[in-house]
């Protein structure tokens, strides 16, 4: 791994509810030592300097959840190399579609998308007590470490 590539990546995450995708983001980050911020911290934060981002969220109503959807149209940087993980109840595989055009569109290079199952209560789902308990599974959380190692060569 060429640890200069890790030193300019940086993850940028939302993790609502039960904290699925921050499981990802933080062992990513511990075993790569890259840097990774909340959407909030990621705000006021000068993201040329980086060349990958990374984007990760839970998803909601079939895509990256809005305040994500929302920074990536506002904050991402014209053509950056971005890269994508999410965690939500049932993966259609599908869920990055709508972050991907925004990225496309800004002329960004997309090195790849990870997604995994994660516990999930939202909505009628809280009523039988969630569904994909259990998730993301260590398997799950290793998978996303060997996809952002994939990326970083």
């Amino acid at each position: 791994m060429d640890s200069k590539i890790s030193k300019n990546t940086i993850i940028i995450y939302e993790s609502k509810h039960h904290g699925n995708t921050k499981k990802l983001v933080d062992q990513i980050r511990k075993t790569y030592g890259i840097q990774a911020a909340t959407i909030a911290e990621a705000q006021s934060m000068d993201l040329e300097r980086f060349d990958a981002i990374g984007l990760a969220s839970g998803i909601a109503f079939g895509k990256f959840y809005k305040p994500m959807e929302e920074f990536a149209e506002a904050r991402l940087p014209q053509k950056k190399s971005v890269f994508f993980l999410y965690t939500c109840g049932n993966d259609s595989g599908r869920y990055a579609a709508s972050i991907s055009r925004t990225a496309e569109k800004k002329g960004c290079r997309i090195l790849g998308t990870y997604g995994c199952r994660g516990y999930d209560t939202y909505g009628p789902f809280r009523l039988i007590g969630g569904i994909a308990k259990g998730h993301p599974t260590q398997a799950e959380v290793d998978g996303a470490v060997a996809f952002v190692g994939r990326i970083l060569g």
